[in-house]
């Protein structure tokens, strides 16, 4: 997967500047950012990345005095987990239910879940507070038996989680080969044998039976692009959780997602991450 790299300078900064920022331009694509001590650097996918839509956000920034120019560039090929390492990434805990650790942490202290991440070249260990929010929510949920989609399914985490608290299945897709691969490698890590994945987008939906659950945790407009294909593999009473997306976009995914027949339940929000449950009527 081949990302692009964009230097945001904001002038004057300021913290709340940088949020705005970050808000505005996930609308081309962006779905990854890095504080720097002038701006924020946005990661986008090469084939998601809407520079027109980029240029006419940032053009009129909706802060008087405010200007944003940035600069563009292929993201540096690496390995993402070594630099995690040898910053000090360290595991994480989530409810004090949940722990997201990499192959070289031992000795930890116990968790009701533990879960293996190996992410090579991800972005992301999981660990992201959409990631969190939905792992939160799920803990609350009674899988057993459930059927499980996991859509966008990147290093796998949401899926492997599924599994260990009792789905009867999870089948899983991602349109890079990586992440299939680095699923398959960590559900390996993680003794997973009911669940699947394969590469793809939501067109490969068609002609699939119905789940009971649907995650999908990518971004605003392809979540918004693939919802229908969403509805088509759910029954009455299946639900779906969404995120990897800002709440001020919650209203335009409600919106679309009452049009094709499903019911909002409620949402949860962390620092301006947000996520969404809805339920086929």
């Amino acid at each position: 997967m081949k990302y692009l790299e964009l230097d945001f300078i904001i002038s004057p900064y300021s913290r709340d500047a940088a949020d705005i920022l970050m808000a505005l331009v996930a609308d081309a694509g962006l779905e990854s950012f890095v504080d720097t001590p002038q701006g924020v650097k946005g990661y986008v996918q090469t084939g998601l990345f809407e520079r027109s839509v980029l240029d006419s956000l940032t053009d009129i920034f909706p802060m008087d005095g405010v200007k944003v120019t940035y600069r563009l560039a292929e993201a540096e090929d690496k390995n993402w987990n070594e630099e995690w390492e040898r910053n000090g990434f360290e595991p994480v805990r989530i409810a004090d239910r949940i722990l997201i650790h990499s192959p070289e942490h031992h000795n930890l202290s116990p968790a009701e879940y533990d879960i293996v991440i190996d992410p090579h070249q991800a972005f992301g260990t999981g660990t992201h507070h959409t990631t969190g929010m939905i792992l939160e929510r799920l803990l609350g949920m009674d899988l057993g038996h459930k059927t499980v989609l996991d859509a966008g399914c990147g290093t796998g985490v949401l899926g492997i989680f599924c599994t260990l608290k009792g789905a009867k299945s999870v089948w899983a897709y991602d349109i890079d080969r990586w992440s299939v691969d680095n699923t398959k490698e960590n559900m390996l890590l993680n003794g997973v044998k009911n669940m699947e994945v394969v590469e793809g987008n939501a067109s490969i939906l068609q002609g699939k039976d119905a789940f009971d659950l649907i995650l999908a945790n990518i971004n605003r407009n392809i979540l918004l692009a693939d919802l229908p294909s969403f509805v088509s593999v759910m029954h009455a009473g299946s639900q779906m959780i969404l995120s990897g997306f800002y709440v001020e976009d919650m209203p335009l995914l409600v919106q679309k997602a009452k049009s094709l027949g499903l019911n909002y339940l409620n949402h949860t929000e962390k620092e301006n991450w947000a996520t969404l449950l809805f339920e086929r009527l």
